[in-house]
Formats: C-alpha cells, structure tokens, sequence
C-alpha cells in the first residue's frame, strides 16, 4: 500500500449530484429544470391538499349531509358472553372493574365502559361499569351478582 493506491472506504463517498441555478455557464442555470413560469417554478410553491389542478376538489363536489352532536358520549360495549369467556379462560374470579378490563385489553385507559346483555352469565361476579343495559343489569343479578355503576 502507498498513496498511489489509496481509495475511500466503500460507500463513504457520494457523487455531489447536479448543481442547479448556478449561472449559465453550468448549463444548468436560467430556469434551473424547473420549466417555464406556473405555481411550481415559482419560489415557495406547496401545493395544497387535495388540490386537483384547478378542477373543483372532490371535497367540495360532494354534497354535505347528516350532523354530528358534539355533546355525544362514547362507550365501549362489552357483552356478558365477553365476560364468561373470560370466567371460563380463568383470568378472572369474582370482581370485575376497570383495571380488570384494561388488563385484558377489553377497554383502553381513556373509555368509558357500558355492560351489554348479549349472552348469558353464568358465574356470580361483582361488576363495576359506568353503565349498564337493564337487561345486562338483570342477567348480573339473576346470576347472584353486583352491578355496580362507577
């Protein structure tokens, strides 16, 4: 080895591209690839979203129509099935409350939980939920159970 024959490593060296917009000499100069004049020559320029060149946006050509009550409250169901699944699997004894549902990935840690009558319960479980359907809530105690409302 001697300086007649060192090299870079590989891949450490990359070829600097174009350069663009450096003077007519560069043969690159002038509009700099970028055409002639129009929004995307121009300095600046983003194009917007869901713009379609001028066309009227399908945002726009679609009608608009039902209506959204900000004042909504979203709950997550969860079945009385759901809850003997998880009697049977052995991951849950007497209680049910929240942590138990978080835990077993029925509801995340923001929800608000609603117990739902599909199903049948078998086992006699202490139920703690924010809301419950009167059949649900019928079932819970049929079985010998407590449900309570959080």
């Amino acid at each position: 080895m001697d300086l007649s024959n060192l090299k870079p490593a590989e891949g450490s060296v990359k070829n600097q591209g174009k350069r663009i917009g450096r003077g007519q000499g560069s043969g690159k100069g002038g509009t700099a690839t970028k055409g002639h004049k129009g929004a995307k020559s121009r300095s600046g320029y983003a194009k917007k979203v869901g713009f379609e060149g001028g066309q009227m946006p399908l945002q726009r050509r679609v009608p608009k129509f039902g209506f959204t009550n900000i004042n909504r409250v979203e709950y997550q169901g969860i079945n009385l099935d759901t809850l003997q699944q998880l009697v049977d699997d052995k991951k849950i004894k007497d209680t049910v409350d929240f942590d138990v549902l978080f835990s077993n990935r029925l509801a995340g840690k923001n929800d608000l939980v609603k117990v739902l009558g599909r199903g049948e319960l078998k086992a006699k479980l202490k139920v703690s939920a924010h809301k419950f359907t009167a059949s649900a809530k019928a079932a819970i105690e049929a079985a010998g159970g407590e449900a309570v409302t959080l």
